[in-house]
């Protein structure tokens, strides 16, 4: 690969000095981040579309599943989805393992074999309405690089726990009170769960999708099953702030 592109380290930097750079931070604690009401607030264009971004560390297993899933179900509906990995394996393809459990699923073929690993990065944060992790560090890891998305940076596995809570009447109606766009209608809906979650805490391993990696074909399994509820609560989410 030439050039610095989103997912390389600066020029005249490692890769394993840049990893250790964005990585350096201690694990974040959400304790003491409470949700104060509001908007989710945060940069972006709300005239843009609708922008969902996975995250896990390899970007080769569990973040390209979620996001080839979610982009054969919400992508007719305007939504752009794509996904990055705390530690890429920069230009790996995803497993053949997680490839096939994709298609499995209804992902579609080409997607899954045209995907390509690469880095977390601030602008892809700052360009995402929901920050959609893999696992509790995923997730410490997006809000250390922007404390401003730690409103909308969920676990797939926390989101679809707390998105059934939410009403979906309340939700719709926040959806409309917040006026046309995607994103803004999206962003009242996603505040709701963050107010439901209240308080931020570090959570517990049941917030974890199962890292399959280098792992037998029952572990790929487990881990699909542990990230579909999320991936289907996503698309409920969506489809009532799209209405």
């Amino acid at each position: 690969m030439s050039g610095r592109g989103e997912e390389n380290p600066p020029t005249a930097m490692s890769r394993r000095s840049w990893r250790r750079q964005q990585s350096a931070a201690a694990p974040l604690s959400f304790g003491a981040a409470p949700f104060l009401g509001g908007s989710l607030g945060g940069e972006g264009d709300q005239e843009g579309p609708l922008t969902i971004l996975t995250v896990c560390t390899g970007n080769i297993c569990r973040s390209p599943l979620a996001e080839v899933l979610l982009r054969a179900r919400l992508e007719p509906l305007g939504v752009r989805v794509h996904s990055a990995g705390t530690h890429a394996l920069v230009d790996h393809a995803m497993t053949e393992p997680a490839q096939a459990l994709a298609v499995e699923a209804g992902a579609r073929a080409e997607d899954a074999a045209a995907h390509r690993a690469r880095y977390l990065r601030e602008p892809l944060l700052r360009d995402a309405d929901l920050v959609l992790t893999m696992a509790r560090e995923h997730s410490a890891h997006a809000v250390r690089m922007m404390p401003s998305r730690v409103r909308r940076t969920f676990t797939a596995r926390e989101l679809a726990r707390w998105s059934r809570i939410v009403d979906p009447e309340h939700a719709r109606a926040a959806a409309e009170s917040a006026g046309e766009t995607p994103r803004a209608r999206f962003a009242a809906v996603l505040a709701l769960l963050s107010a439901e979650r209240g308080p931020l805490t570090a959570g517990t391993e049941d917030d974890d999708v199962i890292d399959p990696y280098r792992r037998s074909a029952e572990t790929y399994a487990r881990s699909s099953a542990q990230l579909m509820p999320g991936i289907d609560e996503v698309e409920r989410l969506v489809r009532i702030a799209i209405g």
